[in-house]
């Protein structure tokens, strides 16, 4: 399959290049992105040199009226060549900075529940995570993805898993009907039950992130 990876680079990538080449940290890949603008050339060549911090900028200088399906698909099988970490964080970068924009793209990733590939069915919860998370009234498909969550979790991927456990995590902190539901969740899977959690992390337990979570709500 030929994807954008195959296209060639020009001086200004070599020189944007350069610049990432001393590990910038994302704080700094806006302030270079708010200096660029949008410019959709641009963030394609940056994107074809595969280098992981040069497709976290390319993704911020998008134009979103640009990101058909196919190209969309393009980005997700150059991702997936990535290692795990950097391939997560080019997955949810996309999602928050240009899938998120755009009632079409919207509407895309509401479509990949189902999806062949596990980034966007990531993304396909993650989104739904969100929806709760950023403070909307609670949708009406709550009981529908509980129930999906409830039947599938423990048959997905880690990189899914850990998306459908989040959204578990906000209906639970959010809607306090289902709370007590997806802690029993949390309690019959065990998933993240012995994960090492940094000091100030919230844990991903479901029965302790919803109770240190709504704690915090209300304070």
């Amino acid at each position: 399959m030929n994807t954008i990876s195959n296209m060639k680079t020009s001086s200004e990538v070599d020189k944007i290049l350069l610049q990432v080449s001393s590990g910038l940290r994302l704080g700094d890949l806006r302030k270079l992105a708010a200096g660029i603008k949008k410019d959709h050339k641009l963030a394609m060549e940056l994107w074809a040199s595969r280098v992981f911090l040069a497709r976290m900028l390319a993704i911020l200088i998008m134009d979103k009226k640009e990101l058909s399906e196919l190209l969309i698909d393009s980005l997700d099988n150059d991702i997936q060549q990535h290692p795990e970490g950097e391939r997560l964080q080019l997955i949810d970068w996309l999602m928050a900075n240009q899938l998120m924009k755009d009632k079409k793209t919207i509407s895309l990733m509401e479509s990949w529940e189902n999806s062949n590939s596990s980034l966007q069915r990531r993304i396909f919860w993650y989104y739904q995570a969100r929806l709760r998370w950023m403070g909307q009234p609670s949708p009406a498909n709550t009981e529908e993805l509980l129930i999906k969550i409830e039947s599938r979790i423990e048959a997905e991927v880690p990189e899914v898993q850990w998306a459908m456990n989040f959204t578990a995590a906000q209906i639970g902190i959010f809607d306090e009907k289902y709370r007590s539901r997806c802690i029993a969740l949390g309690e019959r899977i065990g998933l993240y039950k012995d994960e090492m959690v940094a000091k100030n992390c919230t844990p991903n337990y479901l029965p302790e992130f919803i109770a240190i979570q709504v704690a915090k709500l209300k304070k």
